[in-house]
Order: C-alpha cells, then structure tokens, then sequence
C-alpha cells in the first residue's frame, strides 16, 4: 500500500481501494511481504489527518480479511493475510485505540517469581504417541503453537531449528503444535517437506483455549519448574526468542 493510492481528501476510499486491489489479485499466488507491510505502516506520517488516514486503512484491510474469512472460496487466501497482520497486532490494536506511535512489544519476559505453571496437556505426535509437557520437566521447552497456513509461521521454521540445534545438549527442547483443522494429512508432508526435526504435536480447540491463544504464531518458552518464563505473540526476531531462552538457560533451580 503506498500513500499517494489514497485520496487524501476522502478517508472513506479506503474500503474501496481495498476492494478495488483485492480483486485485482490472484488468491493462490498471492503471499504477503509482511516486512514491507509493516515498515510502511509504522512509517511516521507528518500530520494528525495523515496519521487518521492510516488508522482507518489497517481497520479497512483487517476487516476485509477476516470478512473473506466466512467465505470458503477465499478461505486460504484469507488465512495468509489474516496471518500477516497477527505480528502485528499490538502495535496495531495501539494505532486503532490513538495510542503512542511505535510498535508495542510482542514478548512478554516474567521474572522467577512472578511466573505461573504452564498448563499440562498430552497430545499426540505424528506417530500416534501421546507426549506430555509435565514429562519434560527438568528441561527448557520452547512450546510454538503454529498452522500450515500461517506465512509468519513458515519464518519461524529454520529459526526454531537452529535453536534445537545449538541448544539441544543443554537440555533445551521444542514442541511444535499444528493447529490445523485438516490433521496430519496437511501438517505430515508440511512438517516433513521442511525437515523439522523437532517433534510436531496435533492441537485442537481446548488446547487453544488453555493457552488462552488469540493468534498464531504465538510461543511460549518453560522453565525447567514447567513455569511460563516468557511469552511471544506473532513473528518475533531470532533475537528475541534467543535471548529469552538463553536467559531461562542460565537461570539456577531454586528449590
């Protein structure tokens, strides 16, 4: 979305501007640069009325998204859109509300003593055996809920294994959860035509539900008293994640 698209004169365009150019696209080739879309949304605007302009077009493009939604011929191509703004959803929930501008951070760092249990939960791997999370105490676990659909999702990917790799003797693990309503039939040839190596859990609703999740991605690192020590909502940078699991790492076992 570039600025001179708009009319500066008429802020209710945006709806049709967003129609006009969601036709004009093909919904199975069409992928966002979710990098780019950000940068110029978060660009800073030099008038009070530039800055209104901008509000009503993230509210014009994610109502559109989640409108194509009930659709099922669009379905797909909804959900990779949909997925392209949850990154983002702090900062933006912060532009529609008239808050500060600037991004709202997206991870959530809790000290030892103010942590919580993560909720247990048994789900089954892609071999049909049940892991559950209260198994792996004594160990860090990076848990990633996640979807096939989700394009911020596919980013995380050779990040997430990287950490497994670098971390791995340190008794660093990672639980991957799909969830994706077509099953194994979808997340089996995904996972294994990406070679993720860490293991792949099916979720469902309740799980979500447990988690209290509002998008995906959305990842939460446990400490090895299976506390949640830090929480990450959308795409996140290979920083932020690392420093957070390197920091529950190092942290001594209190008794």
């Amino acid at each position: 979305m570039e600025p001179r698209d708009l009319d500066p004169k008429r802020e209710l365009n945006v709806a049709e501007w967003v129609d006009h150019e969601m036709a004009s696209l093909g919904h199975e080739e069409w992928q966002p640069d979710l990098h780019r879309g950000l940068a110029l949304l978060r660009a800073p605007s030099g008038t009070t009325g530039s800055r209104r302009r901008w509000t009503w077009a993230a509210a014009a493009v994610l109502a559109t998204c989640f409108s194509l939604m009930a659709m099922p011929g669009p379905r797909a191509f909804a959900e990779r859109c949909v997925s392209a703004c949850v990154s983002g959803t702090g900062w933006i929930r912060e532009l529609l509300a008239g808050g500060a501008s600037g991004p709202t951070p997206s991870n959530v760092y809790v000290k030892p003593g103010n942590r919580t249990m993560a909720p247990d939960f048994a789900l089954e791997d892609a071999s049909g055996q049940p892991v559950r999370l209260s198994q792996l105490r004594g160990n860090v676990v990076l848990v990633n809920f996640w979807a096939t659909w989700c394009a911020p999702c596919r980013v995380e990917i050779p990040m997430l294994l990287g950490f497994e790799k670098t971390y791995r003797d340190r008794n660093f693990k990672i639980l991957g959860i799909a969830l994706d309503d077509g099953g194994w039939s979808l997340v089996r040839p995904y996972a294994d035509a990406r070679n993720i190596s860490y293991p792949i859990l099916l979720g469902n609703q309740g799980i979500a539900d447990l988690f209290g999740l509002k998008a995906v991605p959305t990842t939460f690192v446990i400490d090895r008293q299976g506390r949640i020590a830090a929480t990450h909502i959308g795409l996140c940078q290979k920083s932020e994640y690392e420093g957070d699991i390197k920091a529950v790492l190092n942290e001594r076992i209190t008794p």
